[in-house]
């Protein structure tokens, strides 16, 4: 071998070395990045996590034990930056709050549904998202409007009652998350256009909704877009889907604006007590009145994100109370002392019912709704842990590990809703903002911002069904606790317990 060929192979071998050390480097380097699991070239840790073959949960927990509070992933063309400790949580959401209120980019799937971003929850930091969350605040979760809507509850609580024990009569058992989900999407779709409409379009509209977060889980071209044109088929599949989304939920909205305008006098909320009310003639930034397509997202966006998360959480707390007479007989006697055994449960007594507070608590804190929460983005490159954040990082907050952790919660794994009452989740803040023990609705400016009523209606679902009925487990499909991941954390076997009335 020649000596130029010598040098010319020792040359490429250090360039290959150096493109490695480029291309694999998660953690540290020149950029300071959080530390990190080893890459591949181009493609980082993305098909190391593929081919792991489980789900990415599990993944981030093996993680978290090996490199901390915070790390590094490089996931095809986007980095990730994993946080964990409430510390951090804290720091980065409620002491630089206006430094971690953006969004990362969205892949173009997910931009056909949100019509370019334009939804509370998608939107980055800025004049649109302020501009839709204030309008969402004011004219939707504010006392007022929440006491206005309360006939929507009474009429929707107690259709799910009738069919609960119609359900239990003619199959023997009752399938918790189904009846609540079309119960809790009921509300929310009167609350949205001020109608009530039939069962059947009902379960039209939560099955589309449900189509529409299926579709716009994270593939491939999300973290290699030279991919995209692989995923035509799946482009045209999601414009397909959006049309049969929008034929369904714009014939409501135009109803609604008849109705608003004078022209029809079918429907059941006053003019200003529907969401959609306050959208028609609403002024965003950039975008000037919003049309029909924004409408319908928007709409969307709220049935979808109310209706999995309260649906979820009363599932796990029947499990709980279906496993645990002794807490199912101390929630039932603190019911029937508020409001008797003949009485009705309205809203003004699950306010009076600090067991029943405690009990929903510990089903957050022990189940709660997702082990992360939406992605957030820095406006601008920063310092977190004395690590770089890059602008365009997406910064994924890891929650479950929050009450998992020994060393702020007593026996975290046990189901103990006394803890919320006399011991160490007496003084937590599902805010966040006096420090950061648990968060099921998110923290800081990106909080959910209906996280209350959410909370009024699991309340008092769980009250009423508790008070009306005995739970009790099913020897022919027995409670089951394990996880699996969807929308949301379920229960990998659907909870189907037996009820008998309370007043045999």
């Amino acid at each position: 071998m020649q000596v130029t060929d010598v040098i010319l192979l020792g040359l490429c071998l250090l360039f290959l070395r150096w493109w490695w050390r480029r291309w694999s480097t998660t953690g540290g380097g020149p950029k300071n990045l959080p530390p990190g699991p080893p890459g591949w070239p181009i493609v980082g840790n993305l098909f190391q996590v593929i081919l792991q073959r489980r789900h990415f949960i599990y993944v981030i927990r093996d993680l978290h034990k090996k490199y901390g509070p915070i790390f590094t992933m490089q996931m095809g063309q986007r980095t990730l930056i994993i946080v964990s400790s409430a510390e951090l949580i804290h720091e980065a959401l409620i002491q630089r709050g206006p430094l971690f209120a953006s969004r990362p980019k969205d892949s173009p799937i997910r931009l056909i549904f949100s019509v370019g971003k334009c939804a509370i929850n998608s939107a980055e930091y800025g004049p649109l998202w302020r501009t839709l969350r204030k309008n969402f605040v004011t004219e939707m979760i504010t006392p007022l409007r929440i006491k206005q809507c309360s006939w929507i509850r009474k009429w929707a609580m107690e259709a799910h009652m009738r069919r609960i024990q119609q359900e239990a009569r003619e199959q023997g058992f009752v399938q918790v998350m189904s009846n609540c989900r079309l119960t809790i999407c009921s509300i929310l779709i009167c609350i949205c256009f001020g109608a009530k409409i039939e069962e059947k379009r009902i379960k039209s509209i939560e099955s589309i909704l449900k189509d529409v977060m299926l579709i716009t889980l994270p593939k491939l071209p999300d973290f290699l877009p030279v991919f995209t044109p692989l995923f035509r088929r799946q482009v045209k599949e999601a414009e397909e889907l959006r049309r049969r989304q929008v034929e369904l939920l714009a014939p409501l909205i135009r109803s609604r604006k008849a109705y608003v305008e004078g022209n029809n006098s079918d429907m059941a909320s006053p003019v200003g007590a529907a969401y959609v009310d306050s959208l028609f003639g609403l002024e965003v930034p950039g975008r000037g009145r919003l049309g029909e397509e924004e409408l319908v997202t928007l709409v969307s966006e709220i049935i979808s994100a109310g209706t999995d998360t309260s649906a979820t959480a009363l599932e796990w707390a029947l499990l709980h109370l279906v496993m645990d007479q002794e807490i199912q007989e101390r929630l039932y006697r603190e019911i029937v002392g508020c409001v008797g055994k003949d009485g009705v449960v309205t809203e003004s007594h699950v306010e009076k019912m600090p067991y029943l507070s405690a009990v929903v608590k510990e089903t957050f804190r022990r189940h709660p709704p997702s082990h992360f929460v939406l992605s957030h983005a820095a406006t601008e490159e920063t310092k977190l842990g004395g690590y770089t954040v890059p602008k365009e990082a997406s910064v994924e907050f890891y929650t479950a590990w929050l009450t998992e952790d020994p060393s702020m919660w007593e026996d975290p794994n046990e189901f103990r809703p006394e803890r919320f009452m006399s011991g160490d989740g007496v003084d937590v803040d599902v805010t966040g903002t006096k420090g950061v023990r648990m968060m099921p609705f998110g923290v800081g400016r990106r909080i959910c911002p209906a996280w209350t009523m959410g909370i009024l209606h699991i309340n008092m679902l769980l009250a009423k069904m508790v008070h009306a009925f005995h739970w009790l487990p099913n020897p022919n499909s027995p409670p089951d606790p394990t996880e699996t991941f969807a929308f949301t954390v379920v229960m990998n076997n659907p909870l189907k317990p037996l009820i008998v009335p309370r007043s045999i």
